[in-house]
């Protein structure tokens, strides 16, 4: 563990290259009280502050350049990642970063067997996008009015829990996750059907089960952001998209 002194001279951001410096002033280096870490994590954390677990942010660092690389293989071969949290401070980032490059994503409670039953998930897509086919073609209008608002509440059910996974044909190439340790049923789900993980990462998260942690602060809806889009930015180099 590092001295008081070693870890001042590490908050000193002007010492910091510009990268780590984003990350500093971000919060990416808070983790959480010791009682609350994970072992898998030890190697990542640099002192204590406070009682508060201060993660390394150089190692921080490389782990996200692994990260990105791998996202950047995966666009050159043109695969697709489902980004997924439950988080309120991290669903408009993950919705938007998904879409900015035409990707599934899920923002809000993880739907069981999203992965490990994806044919009947994806029964439920094609439910609602026969529904709504209909509905722009008319045919919904020879029910009744009540019949009408029935199928239209059916709509807005299945697109608020199916909506985001609509491009998701196939079980994705990667997923990556906000908080491996809040969203475990997916993480469990990913590793049952061999799909490879991406994941922020705090230190309460056991980063053995997955193969692409990135520890850093994972609640700091600034640090979500740029780790978020960092990976986002790998894959579109990779796939020559221009965001």
């Amino acid at each position: 563990m590092a001295t008081p002194t070693a870890l001042q001279k590490a908050e000193k951001a002007d010492v910091k290259p510009d990268t780590l410096k984003r990350f500093f002033a971000a919060g990416a280096h808070y983790g959480l009280d010791r009682s609350r870490h994970h072992p898998s994590t030890m190697d990542y954390i640099y002192g204590l502050k406070d009682g508060i677990e201060i993660i390394d942010l150089e190692k921080t660092k490389k782990l996200l350049d692994d990260a990105k690389d791998f996202a950047r293989s995966l666009g050159e071969e043109g695969g697709q990642i489902l980004w997924a949290t439950s988080k309120n401070e991290a669903n408009r980032i993950v919705h938007n970063v998904a879409e900015s490059i035409d990707h599934p994503y899920v923002t809000g409670r993880w739907i069981g067997g999203t992965l490990t039953n994806f044919d009947q998930i994806r029964s439920q897509v094609e439910k609602l996008e026969e529904l709504e086919t209909k509905k722009a073609a008319g045919e919904l209008e020879k029910y009744t009015k009540k019949e009408q608002m029935l199928f239209d509440r059916q709509i807005d059910k299945l697109k608020e829990k199916f909506g985001g996974i609509r491009s998701l044909t196939d079980l994705p190439d990667a997923i990556f996750l906000v908080d491996t340790k809040a969203e475990d049923n997916a993480l469990q789900e990913a590793r049952n059907e061999d799909v490879p993980v991406i994941g922020l990462c705090n230190v309460d998260c056991n980063i053995d089960q997955v193969d692409y942690p990135i520890v850093a602060n994972d609640s700091s809806q600034e640090t979500i952001r740029i780790f978020t889009q960092a990976i986002r930015d790998g894959y579109a180099d990779g796939a020559d998209i221009t965001l």
